[in-house]
C-alpha cells in the first residue's frame, strides 16, 4: 500500500533514482519494501526491528520508528535511495523567475477543490495555494485581537474570498495538547505550539464538511523565508555562510516539519494538500541565487515576485509572523504555564506545564 503516487511512479523513481520524479511525495511498502520520498512529505512507521509491521500513524505501533526520508527499510536495515539535489545556481535572473512562475502557478491551479478548504493566514504562501481554488472556502486560526486573524482579513477583503474565523481559546488548547502530544510523541513546546492552530483550524474544517484541507507549508524552507536565512552567515542558528546555503539548510529540515504538521491534520480529520512542496516547485527553487531568495531584507524574493499574477500587490509583499506567534498560540500556552504554576525561572517551564497535561 502506498500513499502519494502509484507503484508505478514509485518503482521507476526508484530505478533511476530520481529524487523529484514529479510527485507531491509518496510513502508505504512496495514488493515487501518500505519507501519514503526524499522531503518525508508523507509519514511512515514501523515497529522497531520489525519492518514488516509498519504504519503511516505512529499510534499503531507499540515502539514506532520512522522511516528517513529518501530510503528504503528491509530487514536489512535501511538503505537511501534518494538524496536532495544540490544544483548550482541559476545565474539567469528572468530564467529561474520563469522556471519558479511556471511550477508555483502549474501546482497551485491543479489542485482539485472537491471537498477542499484552505488554511489561510493573509501571508503570500497561502494567499498563493488560495489562489489556484478560487471556490474552497479559507480559514483561519487565531486568539483576538492576533495579527493573523487581522492579515487574514485583509487579504481575503482584497481578494474577495469567503473567510471563517477559528476563534483560539484557552479551554481549546488545553484539551488540544494532550491528544496532539499523543499524535506526535513530541512534548516540545515549539512543535506543539506550531500544531496548535493548525490542529484547531482544521478540526472545524472537518466538522464543517469538508476532508481535505490546502496548506502553503514548504515555501518559506524553500524560497527563504526565515529570519535566519536572511541573516546568513552571521546568524549562528545556521552554519552555512552564504544566504542559499542557509536556505538549504532549511529544506533539509522538511522530513521532521511535515511529519509533525501531516500527522496533525490527519488527527483533525483532513487530508493535507500541499502543492507548493510538489516536485516541480522544489525542482525550480533549488536553484535560485541568493539574490532571489532574500535582497534588501525582502524574504522569499522569487515567490513574491511571481505571485503578482495570482494575487493583488497587497497580499503578495505582506510580511507574516511564524504562526506560533501570529495567532498568540505561543504567548498563550506561555500564559496558561505560568498560571498553573510553572513559572519562567523554571527550566522548561512551558514543557512541563504540557507534561501536566498529559497526566491529568
Amino acid at each position: 500500500m502506498l500513499r502519494g503516487a502509484d507503484e508505478t511512479t514509485v518503482r521507476a523513481a526508484i530505478e533511476s533514482s530520481d529524487p523529484l520524479s514529479g510527485t507531491a511525495g509518496f510513502a508505504g511498502e512496495l514488493n515487501g519494501t518500505l519507501v519514503r520520498d526524499v522531503l518525508g512529505r508523507q509519514p511512515l512507521f514501523s515497529e522497531r526491528n520489525d519492518p514488516e509491521t509498519w504504519a503511516f500513524d505512529r499510534r499503531e505501533l507499540a515502539d514506532p520508528v520512522r522511516v528517513p526520508a529518501g530510503t528504503r527499510r528491509t530487514d536489512d536495515g535501511d538503505k537511501r535511495v534518494w538524496s536532495l539535489p544540490t544544483p548550482a545556481p541559476e545565474t539567469d535572473r528572468e530564467a529561474a523567475l520563469a522556471n519558479v512562475e511556471s511550477a508555483v502557478h502549474g501546482a497551485v491551479q491543479n489542485v482539485e477543490s472537491e471537498g477542499l478548504a484552505v488554511a489561510f493566514s493573509g501571508g503570500v504562501d497561502s494567499a498563493v495555494v488560495a489562489a489556484g481554488v478560487p471556490d474552497a472556502p479559507c480559514y483561519v486560526a487565531g486568539f483576538e485581537g492576533s495579527h493573523d486573524v487581522a492579515a487574514a482579513r485583509d487579504a481575503a477583503d482584497a481578494m474577495d474570498r469567503e473567510l471563517h474565523v477559528v476563534e483560539l481559546t484557552h479551554d481549546a488548547l488545553r484539551e488540544a495538547v494532550p491528544e496532539l502530544v499523543s499524535v506526535l510523541g513530541r512534548t516540545n513546546p515549539m512543535d506543539i505550539q506550531i500544531v496548535l492552530p493548525l490542529y484547531l483550524v482544521a478540526k472545524q474544517v472537518a466538522a464543517d464538511g469538508f476532508d481535505r484541507l490546502a496548506v502553503g507549508q514548504g515555501a518559506d524552507e524553500l524560497f527563504g523565508g526565515y529570519a535566519k536565512v536572511e541573516k546568513a552567515p552571521d546568524d549562528p542558528r545556521v552554519e552555512a555562510d552564504t544566504v542559499r546555503g542557509a536556505a538549504t539548510e532549511m529544506v533539509r529540515t522538511l522530513p521532521e516539519q511535515l511529519e509533525r504538521d501531516v500527522l496533525t491534520l490527519r488527527a483533525a480529520g483532513v487530508e493535507p494538500v500541499a502543492p507548493l512542496l510538489h516536485d516541480d516547485v522544489v525542482s525550480a527553487a533549488l536553484p535560485l541565487p541568493g539574490e532571489l531568495l532574500v535582497a534588501d531584507s525582502r524574504r522569499k524574493v522569487a515567490l513574491r515576485e511571481v505571485a503578482g499574477e495570482l494575487v493583488p500587490d497587497s497580499v503578495a509583499s505582506a510580511d507574516k509572523k511564524a504562526v506560533q506567534y501570529g495567532t498568540y498560540a505561543a504567548r498563550e500556552l506561555d500564559r496558561l504555564a505560568r498560571q498553573a504554576g510553572y513559572k519562567r525561572r523554571m527550566e522548561n517551564h512551558v514543557e512541563q506545564y504540557v507534561q501536566s497535561l498529559i497526566e491529568e
